[in-house]
C-alpha cells in the first residue's frame, strides 16, 4: 500500500479551535507557552486559528479527554465561529478521537498528528518522505478504529496528508506490510549513511553536529559559517532533512558541519524512531554544538527538551558546546543572565565578530593540547609522524635527538598515541 495524494477532492481550509489540558504541577507559564507553541504549529501547518482554550483537571477524562462541560463549550465555539477542526495540545487515544468527533461534528487532531503533518509538508527528499510516512503509519495503526470521520471527511488539510488519506478500509495487515517495507528501505538508507560516516572517519575529518530546539537558528548559523544557502526561515521545523557542509579551520583543516532537524516539546516517539537514521549523525559527531534561542523566556525548558532527546538517542555525555544564539534580541539585563565559559558562548549569528569568536572556540576545542616530544635522531619515521599529527610550533636539534613542541590534532594523534607517547617529555 502506497500513500496517495488526493487530487479529486476540494481542499477545505482548516478553521480550528485549539484546546489544551493542564494536569499535575505544570506551571502557568509553561502551560501558556505550550498553548502558544501549539498556535505556531497550527499556523505552520496552514490552519486558521479561531480561538484557544485551556482546562485544568487532575487527570484526563477517559472518554472525552476534557470534561463533558468543556466539550459542550468547544462545540458552541465551533458553531459561533464557523470552525470545522479541533486541535488538542496532547495525544489522544483512538476512542477519545471517535467520541469527540461524534460530540463536536468536527475533525479532531492531536498535537502528535499536527507535528507529523508539518513534517509531511516539509519532507522533500526520498529519505525524509520515507521517514515521515513510517512515523504517520506507526501513529495511525493503533488508532484505526478512532479515525472514521477524519479519514472519510470531505477535503484535505491537516491530518489527511500522505498515509492519512488511506481511508478506514485500509486494514491493519496492509499497514503492517507497508511499515515493514518502509523499515527495510530505511535500513538501506542507514547502511549507506554508515558507509559515508566510515569514509569520513578514515579521512580524519572532524564531524560537528548542530542540534537544538526548533527555530533556535541552527540553519542560519550553518549558512553564515559555511557561506551556504540552506533554507532558513523564522518558523517551526524550517529544516527537516539534515544538511552537511564543509567548514575550513586554519589549524584543523576542513571539518564537516551537519544541521539536524529541530526538537520540540512532546516530540512524537514514532517520529524520533523513524528519524533515527538521520539523528545518528549526532551519535557519530566528534563535537555537538547545542544552539539555544537566548531570547526565549523558555530557554531552560528548551535546553531540557533537547538534552532529553539526546539521552533517548544515546548521545548524552558527548562533548558539547552550548551556543546561546540571538543575543541581539536580548535586553542588557537578559544578556547578563546568560552563562558563558569554556563550554558556553553567547552570540548573534548575524554578527561577524561573534562568528569569529565561535570559530576560535571550535579550533581550540578540536585541537589537542601542546606537547613536547624528544625523539632519537635516528627515528626519522616518528619525527615525520609528529609533523602529521599536529602543528609543530618549535623544533630543536640536539646532539643525539630532536625536540619538538607540537600542538596536537587529537583526532589525528589518537590512532598513533601508543607509538608517540613514550617520547613525550613530562
Amino acid at each position: 500500500m502506497k500513500a496517495s495524494t488526493m487530487t479529486t477532492q476540494t481542499e477545505v481550509a482548516d478553521r480550528a479551535v485549539l484546546v489544551s489540558l493542564v494536569t499535575g504541577e505544570e506551571s502557568d507559564e509553561l502551560s501558556r507557552y505550550s498553548l502558544e507553541e501549539l498556535v505556531r504549529l497550527a499556523e505552520t501547518a496552514g490552519v486558521e486559528v479561531l480561538a484557544t482554550t485551556m482546562q485544568k483537571r487532575d487527570k484526563p477524562d477517559s472518554k472525552w479527554f476534557i470534561g463533558k462541560g468543556k466539550v459542550e463549550e468547544v462545540r458552541e465555539q465551533l458553531i459561533a465561529l464557523g470552525g470545522n477542526t479541533v486541535i488538542f495540545n496532547q495525544e489522544l487515544s483512538g476512542g477519545q478521537v471517535r467520541n469527540l468527533e461524534e460530540a463536536l461534528d468536527a475533525k479532531i487532531i492531536d498535537r502528535t498528528q499536527l507535528i507529523l503533518d508539518i513534517f509531511a509538508q516539509r519532507a522533500k527528499t526520498r529519505e525524509g518522505i520515507l521517514q515521515v510516512e513510517l512515523a504517520q503509519l506507526s501513529y495511525l495503526l493503533p488508532r484505526l478504529s478512532g479515525q472514521g470521520k477524519n479519514l472519510s471527511r470531505l477535503g484535505g488539510g491537516i491530518g489527511t496528508r500522505g498515509p492519512g488519506e488511506t481511508k478506514l478500509e485500509t486494514d491493519r495487515r496492509h499497514i503492517r506490510n507497508r511499515i515493514s517495507e518502509l523499515r527495510r528501505q530505511l535500513d538501506e538508507v542507514m547502511r549507506h549513511r554508515k558507509l559515508h560516516r566510515e569514509r569520513r572517519k578514515k579521512s580524519g575529518v572532524y564531524q560537528v553536529a548542530l542540534v537544538g530546539y526548533t527555530n533556535a537558528g541552527k540553519s542560519t548559523l550553518l549558512n553564515r559559517l559555511t557561506k551556504s544557502d540552506v533554507y532558513a526561515e523564522n518558523q517551526l521545523f524550517a529544516t527537516l532533512d539534515p544538511t552537511s557542509r564543509s567548514l575550513p579551520l586554519p589549524s584543523v583543516g576542513e571539518i564537516v558541519l551537519t544541521d539536524t532537524v529541530g526538537f520540540i516539546q512532546q516530540l512524537p516517539h514514532d517520529l524520533v524512531a523513524a528519524f533515527r537514521a538521520t539523528l545518528e549523525e549526532v551519535l557519530e559527531a566528534d563535537l555537538i554544538l547545542h544552539v539555544v534561542d537566548a531570547s526565549s523566556s523558555m530557554r531552560e525548558e528548551h535546553i531540557r527538551v533537547v538534552e532529553d532527546v539526546l539521552e533517548d538517542l544515546g548521545a548524552q555525555g558527548k562533548e558539547t558546546i552550548v551556543i546561546y544564539n540571538k543575543i541581539d534580541q536580548c535586553t542588557p539585563a537578559e544578556r547578563e543572565m546568560i552563562p558563558t565559559g569554556d563550554d558556553a558562548l553567547a552570540i548573534s549569528a548575524w554578527n561577524d565578530s561573534d562568528l569569529a569568536s565561535l570559530l576560535e572556540v571550535l579550533e581550540r576545542r578540536l585541537m589537542g593540547e601542546i606537547v613536547r616530544f624528544r625523539f632519537p635522531i635516528e627515528r626519522g619515521d616518528l619525527i615525520a609522524l609528529a609533523y602529521r599529527v599536529g602543528d609543530v610550533l618549535e623544533s630543536t636539534t640536539e646532539e643525539d635527538a630532536v625536540a619538538l613542541t607540537v600542538k596536537l590534532q587529537s583526532k589525528s594523534f589518537t590512532p598513533h598515541a601508543s607509538r608517540l607517547e613514550p617520547f613525550i617529555l613530562v
